[in-house]
């Protein structure tokens, strides 16, 4: 008889501790979402967009409480959803604002209506024209750092201010050249 009450109070008492393991266990999964979704996360960088201020495996941490109170400003670091691949995220530069002017280079092919030795030296060195583009309300222009390896608004226009998650507030790894930004 004895031996039986003892099985069963190990027994409760077993799942009484799994009882309350998996309660733990829930509420750090809920605690842990809430941070992740609304507080802010880390961000490992990807790429060579933004070098040379942040360059691959850079692991950032990011806040995202600002974005509910006012848009992205010139010169902040941000982590948006690609408008080209919505699974891919991005880390750019707002350069634009809505209302800012973006003059952009594009160069042009020389005029036809010029002598042949003209037109040799112009092929050399083409001419360059300036586009104004402007950023429309609701929506904001990005850049990377490195311009010239770098797939941001000068290749699909201004994105969405929704697609904007987090900005970037320090950098933590490595570790010597860990900065806030």
């Amino acid at each position: 008889m004895l031996n039986i009450f003892l099985k069963k109070t190990t027994m409760a008492s077993i799942l009484s501790r799994l009882k309350d393991i998996a309660k733990y266990s829930m509420m750090y999964a809920c605690l842990t979402h809430c941070t992740f979704e609304y507080v802010g996360d880390f961000v490992v960088c990807n790429g060579p967009s933004m070098e040379p201020t942040l360059h691959s495996k850079n692991i950032l941490l990011t806040e995202r409480i600002s974005r509910r109170f006012h848009n992205p400003r010139r010169g902040d670091i941000i982590i948006a959803v690609s408008p080209t691949d919505p699974k891919q995220f991005i880390c750019k530069r707002v350069v634009g604002i809505p209302g800012d002017r973006i003059a952009l280079k594009s160069s042009v092919a020389p005029a036809t209506d010029t002598s042949a030795d003209e037109a040799v030296a112009n092929r050399k060195l083409k001419m360059l024209k300036f586009i104004d583009e402007y950023v429309p309300r609701g929506f904001i222009w990005i850049e990377g750092d490195n311009s010239a390896n770098s797939s941001d608004s000068r290749y699909y226009g201004p994105i969405p201010i929704g697609l904007v998650k987090s900005r970037v507030v320090c950098r933590l790894w490595p570790l010597n050249e860990m900065c806030m930004l």
